[in-house]
């Protein structure tokens, strides 16, 4: 995912053809408006998850009512794959899609690169006035809007309420509290007290933040991920494992983690409210009633989870950019948002759809909106997405004893450097 000076270059002169040829056919063929009537075809590859996928085909396919001469090509692409499948459509310009769901740490990078059409001026204003802030800065780069927000999430601590209240424990505020309550857990039930997913950086992040720490500090262009904090995060991840209370895998952390927590095999685990469709479907929630969600637990120095969400952005390739932009619109729209709220219980980026009865009903979307608005505001620079992958190598060294959390620390710093040429 690191690119050198020479390989952005060809990037970025392949995204301005690619650019441009879409401009030299916008008035033809896909972009037409018959006496302003949008027409043609929008490709929308989606990154959402199985269990809301469906969902969102639905709901994306039912924009051709509002403009019937519209046909709205659905792709869903894995989350693991769609980073990287995404750059190598947009650069190639073969087979890209026009519409995008991009993680909010992906548009700067799309941006940097010239992959990305602005949002129109009436949009941005628009953004700029009814979503939320943390929200609409993460489809920013550079003073201009390039991405919509779709959804907006944070992590929390998930936990079987019966099992809990079983060991006689009450949802940990702490790491150490964590640690307690697991033990209470396993002489109760013999079952495992968390799973921590050690196969992905994400879920590290709270383990950082937690110790006062960052990844970087953008501001000064210093990397953080190796100092004290940083080292005393990977510490942290690994004692969770060697004390017994949490379990991890190094490998398919998703499923594991899901298949774990759904069946009562463990007690808690930290997820998004992207699961909670998910986890409803599981042995143990069948009374929806049994799930329960707290803030994750504090480190030693605060309680800290990462902001997280997913933009809608157009190809600036595209030679359908007006239906394009109509339907990331569309997709933001406030109903849309709501009946997200109503069926996934994601998190509306729109101010306004939190006062509608089918949001303000979901319990899971009033406890994530609390947890949202004290998330931590990643960075959002180009190298944002780019940065997860030697971080995950590393930590999962770090949580499976495969390197000391000195080490591991040590080893992102180093990785980290490279990739923000010029940093400290």
């Amino acid at each position: 995912m690191r690119r050198g000076i020479a390989a952005t270059a060809l990037v970025a002169t392949l995204a301005l053809a690619a650019t441009a040829c879409g401009g030299d056919t916008k008035d033809s063929g896909g972009d037409s408006q018959s006496g302003g009537e949008l027409s043609g075809t929008v490709t929308w590859w989606d990154t959402s998850n199985d269990a809301e996928k469906a969902s969102f085909q639905k709901i994306a396919e039912a924009f051709t009512a509002k403009h019937p001469k519209v046909t709205v090509k659905y792709v869903n692409v894995p989350y693991g794959d769609a980073q990287n499948k995404v750059k190598n459509a947009f650069s190639s310009g073969s087979e890209a899609p026009d519409v995008i769901r991009a993680d909010v740490g992906w548009v700067a990078d799309f941006a940097s690169l010239g992959y990305l059409d602005e949002v129109p001026a009436d949009t941005v204003k628009k953004v700029d006035a009814e979503f939320l802030p943390q929200a609409a800065a993460s489809g920013k780069y550079e003073g201009k809007t390039y991405a919509v927000p779709q959804v907006i999430d944070t992590l929390g601590l998930f936990y079987n309420k019966k099992m809990l209240a079983d060991a006689g424990v009450q949802p940990p505020k702490t790491l150490e509290e964590v640690k307690t309550a697991a033990a209470a857990i396993k002489a109760k039930t013999g079952k495992a007290g968390l799973y921590l997913r050690g196969d992905d950086s994400y879920w590290f992040l709270p383990l950082i933040y937690g110790e006062g720490g960052d990844l970087v500090d953008a501001k000064t262009k210093t990397v953080t991920v190796d100092n004290p904090a940083g080292v005393k995060a990977f510490k942290t991840a690994r004692d969770l494992v060697t004390s017994g209370a949490a379990i991890t895998n190094a490998t398919d952390g998703w499923t594991n983690m899901q298949t774990a927590f759904k069946s009562g095999e463990a007690a808690m685990m930290i997820n998004g409210p992207w699961a909670v469709a998910d986890t409803y479907a599981g042995d143990q929630f069948k009374d929806k009633a049994n799930l329960g969600v707290a803030p994750v637990p504090a480190g030693s120095v605060k309680a800290g989870s990462p902001q997280g969400g997913h933009d809608l952005a157009v190809y600036a390739g595209s030679k359908n950019r007006a239906a394009s932009h109509a339907f990331v619109e569309y997709m933001t729209s406030q109903e849309v948002q709501v009946q997200s709220a109503k069926e996934l219980s994601l998190l509306p980026t729109r101010t306004a759809a939190y006062e509608q009865p089918d949001v303000k009903s979901s319990e899971m979307v009033q406890f994530f909106k609390p947890a949202v608005d004290k998330a931590v505001e990643r960075a959002w620079i180009p190298e944002n997405g780019s940065l997860f992958e030697p971080l995950k190598v590393e930590y999962t060294k770090a949580i499976t004893g495969a390197a000391t959390p000195e080490d591991a620390a040590k080893a992102a710093g180093v990785e980290f450097r490279k990739i923000l040429k010029g940093w400290n």
